[in-house]
């Protein structure tokens, strides 16, 4: 039996059952739990690597760049495999930029994103080279042109753009509809671009947009690439030439059977015939890491309680949000075939909330205690949004290539929860 994950390419699954045994790669679970213990992230390199080469493949036939959007996911090791194939970097920090340097990615190949960039991130970024910033106010532009000129050096800009539209997805991840706090208003773009014309330390180089994530359509992504066109068509009759159009990231992955994952190929397609002499900046992230990440975890407590099952895993919301956060869902799986009835179950965490939890409702066998755990498709805004809410260690995160497996985060201890504190 095997798992019903698409993929972007046929080929090897990196998650299959063999001999009543869930493996990753050729790597069972259960001999990771026993190697690292629980809870732990688990990542396929191969998988990371099929997923890039998705959108490789379609900017081969395209000047373009694709940059990961890190914050999916900043683990050096998987930062190092990206940078490796020759990826570039979508940062919303410095912390960010600084993370991608050290893992080896070209400072001309990361872009810069985020409503709040400080005076700080600002002279870092500048000071670092980096490709250019996506600018998302007109003080935000004042402040690089003042920082630029202090540093005498030339700032490139891309405006992020505000389209209105609507990707129909999740409230907490729209980011391109009217009265977002992300990006220029669409009515107030062609002035920012003249404002911008005159600043003596500014080149525009480009123009961004980003709707949103986990959209599951390309209608969306259409309808604001044609809006932008627009924009672009108007500044340049007033003398600004755009280098760069960047559509964004926001692809949707497979977390349930009912989803249909959204290919590049479908995104380029609505994109590329509206430009002819535009470099094309893509900037995925979920995209390239969530299906190549899970979380492995084992059964602590079983109970009932009100007429309901519970299994009360070592993960917790603070390992793995999403759900609390984003009402999100996420398969879960026994990592051994299991032949005993299922029940409807409540799958939970130790953490003092009642918004902890993995999963509700799940239909699974009934199981020992320490049975095994897989939450799968958990590679983005997993780890990256952990915390050490309840005073709970960081979990260790590591990859399977093949039947190797390296240790990319080491478990956190008790010690480190007080290392920086007074």
């Amino acid at each position: 039996m095997i798992i019903y994950y698409e993929y972007y390419k046929a080929g090897k699954r990196m998650l299959k059952f063999k001999n009543g045994d869930l493996y990753i790669e050729d790597v069972k679970f259960s001999n990771i739990a026993k190697e690292f213990g629980t809870a732990v992230y688990v990542y396929s390199k191969n998988q990371i690597i099929k997923n890039y080469d998705a959108y490789k493949s379609v900017f081969s036939k395209n000047e373009g760049l694709i940059c990961f959007a890190c914050k999916t996911n900043s683990n050096a090791g998987v930062l190092k495999i990206l940078s490796a194939l020759g990826a570039g970097a979508d940062t919303t920090s410095g912390g960010e930029i600084y993370r991608c340097l050290k893992a080896g990615f070209d400072p001309s190949k990361i872009v810069y994103a985020g409503v709040g960039k400080t005076s700080q991130e600002i002279e870092y970024a500048l000071k670092s080279k980096i490709l250019m910033f996506n600018v998302e106010s007109i003080e935000e532009l004042d402040a690089i042109d003042k920082i630029a000129g202090k540093l005498k050096v030339k700032a490139k800009i891309a405006f992020r753009v505000n389209p209105d539209v609507d990707p129909d997805t999740h409230s907490h991840i729209v980011t391109g509809k009217k009265g977002s706090k992300f990006g220029i208003a669409y009515e107030d773009a062609i002035s920012a671009y003249m404002y911008a014309k005159k600043k003596k330390n500014i080149v525009i180089s480009g123009v961004h947009s980003h709707i949103g994530s986990q959209i599951l359509d390309a209608a969306p992504f259409a309808l604001a690439a044609k809006k932008i066109k627009k924009i672009v068509d108007e500044i340049e009759k007033n003398g600004v030439k755009i280098e760069y159009v960047n559509s964004g990231g926001g692809l949707g992955v497979k977390y349930e059977k009912s989803q249909k994952a959204l290919f590049p190929k479908q995104i380029a397609d609505v994109i590329f015939p509206l430009y002819k002499d535009k470099k094309f900046i893509f900037e995925p992230g979920r995209s390239i890491i969530a299906n190549a990440g899970h979380l492995l975890c084992k059964v602590v407590y079983r109970k009932t309680s009100g007429g309901k099952s519970f299994l009360i895993t070592d993960a917790g919301m603070n390992d793995l949000i999403r759900p609390a956060f984003y009402e999100a869902y996420h398969e879960i799986i026994a990592v051994k075939r299991n032949k005993a009835k299922k029940v409807k179950t409540d799958v939970v965490g130790p953490i003092c909330e009642s918004s902890d939890f993995m999963g509700k409702d799940r239909m699974l066998p009934i199981l020992k205690q320490d049975a095994l755990l897989l939450v799968t498709c958990a590679g983005a805004y997993g780890a990256a949004m952990s915390s050490q809410y309840n005073s709970r260690p960081l979990l260790p995160e590591v990859l399977v290539e093949g039947r190797k497996v390296s240790l990319i985060r080491k478990r956190a201890g008790y010690e480190d929860l007080i290392l920086n504190e007074a």
